[in-house]
């Protein structure tokens, strides 16, 4: 299932392209730019528009490129002091454009608009694409560091085939999303276990939950978008983009790999999002013949919340998640054991991408409704 995000919503993102054959890419970022609600606007260089018609931003953005600065002062109307953009994005960011917008040069469109930006404080994220050679060339690379000291966003290149190339189109968009963010997670630490635990009955078999993880990677996501740098433990062999992944199967598994990492460093936050076993089969080995009815013997698992509470490295702020049709009742017990906040619900939001939650702590509630995404985004607002 896919969540709807819309993170972007109500922001103005000024879309610089500068003269890489990467430019062709420009289209689809456009696009998933404006999937997540964000009002964007073209502005191209000579050499830009040389590889990629200005017609097609145009296209893809529903508003006419700027190809020159005229009258209008269009770098002062959206980049300077009070200007309408949020935003600066300049992707592709040629080795020419870096250089020239480190040394405050403005003789195209696209750094016109970028000294205009970074003059007024406006957030500017660059996405350098060029030759590997001219991405190692020390002014290159000088530039680059003048303008991270200036508090500018740079989209690191993927090095392939000796080229320095544009990085990937949900990359950009999560950088441009964190950049946005105003990052109040930046330098903290999240933890998280999300989706369902598989406990082994044969050599074939496992019992499982009905979870399908949505909810942990949504507030994984989420919390990498708000700057933190975020831990996930789950099963599910897909990759949540830009946090650290941990894979573990089992009840078990989650409970050493949690163990692990807490050992190693403190977590600011942790959020128990797994739908973990309570119950595990005595495994057996082989495969169970079919036929017959057999009887399993389920044995208790240990509490990895519990676990996590009681160990000496106990991260700062501890959500719970509590699944069941009394989970109000049993959420006040978990925050009577040291939970911060427990998100309540009904089994009825398992396997599906929208469901209802209270987020509750020892002096109020919050009622929420709507898609993970939007639930992420709530339960982080109400930690922040």
């Amino acid at each position: 299932m896919n969540t709807v995000r819309t993170t972007l919503t109500g922001k103005q993102i000024v879309l610089g392209i500068t003269g890489s054959i990467a430019a062709v890419d420009d289209v689809k970022l456009a696009h998933a730019l404006r999937r997540l609600g964000a009002d964007v606007q073209g502005v191209m260089t000579t050499a830009a528009c040389g590889i990629l018609h200005a017609d097609a931003i145009t296209y893809a953005t529903g508003h006419e490129t700027i190809t020159r600065c005229g009258g209008l002062v269009e770098h002062v109307t959206y980049c300077g002091d009070g200007g309408s953009a949020d935003l600066l994005l300049i992707a592709p960011a040629t080795a020419n454009t870096i250089c020239k917008i480190a040394h405050g040069i403005d003789d195209t469109p696209v750094t016109t608009f970028a000294t205009t930006a970074i003059g007024s404080g406006m957030p500017v994220v660059l996405v350098p694409a060029m030759h590997e050679s001219m991405y190692r060339h020390p002014g290159v690379c000088a530039c680059l560091e003048t303008l991270k000291t200036w508090g500018i966003t740079i989209v690191d290149p993927r090095i392939e085939e000796g080229k320095a190339k544009i990085a990937a189109i949900d990359t950009i968009v999560h950088k441009t999303e964190r950049a946005l963010s105003g990052l109040p997670l930046a330098g903290k630490t999240v933890l998280i276990t999300s989706g369902p635990c598989r406990e082994r009955l044969d050599d074939v078999r496992v019992l499982t939950a009905r979870s399908s993880g949505i909810m942990g990677k949504e507030l994984a996501r989420e919390a990498s978008r708000l700057g933190a740098e975020v831990w996930i433990v789950h099963g599910d062999t897909l990759s949540v983009p830009h946090v650290h992944n941990v894979y573990a199967e089992s009840a078990g598994e989650m409970l050493t790999a949690i163990r692990t990492l807490c050992e190693r460093q403190t977590f600011d936050y942790y959020l128990s999002a797994a739908a973990i076993s309570d119950f595990a089969p005595a495994p057996r080995e082989g495969k169970i013949p079919s036929g017959e009815n057999v009887t399993v013997e389920l044995l208790v698992q240990p509490k990895i919340i519990l676990d996590v509470m009681q160990g000496k490295n106990r991260p700062k702020v501890i959500v719970a998640f509590k699944l069941g049709w009394d989970s109000r009742t049993e959420a006040e017990n978990l925050l009577e054991a040291g939970a911060d906040m427990v998100a309540a619900n009904t089994p009825d939001v398992l396997g599906r991408d929208t469901g209802a939650y209270d987020l509750i702590r020892r002096d109020w509630c919050v009622h929420v409704e709507g898609t993970k995404t939007e639930v992420a985004e709530t339960l982080w607002q109400n930690l922040l």
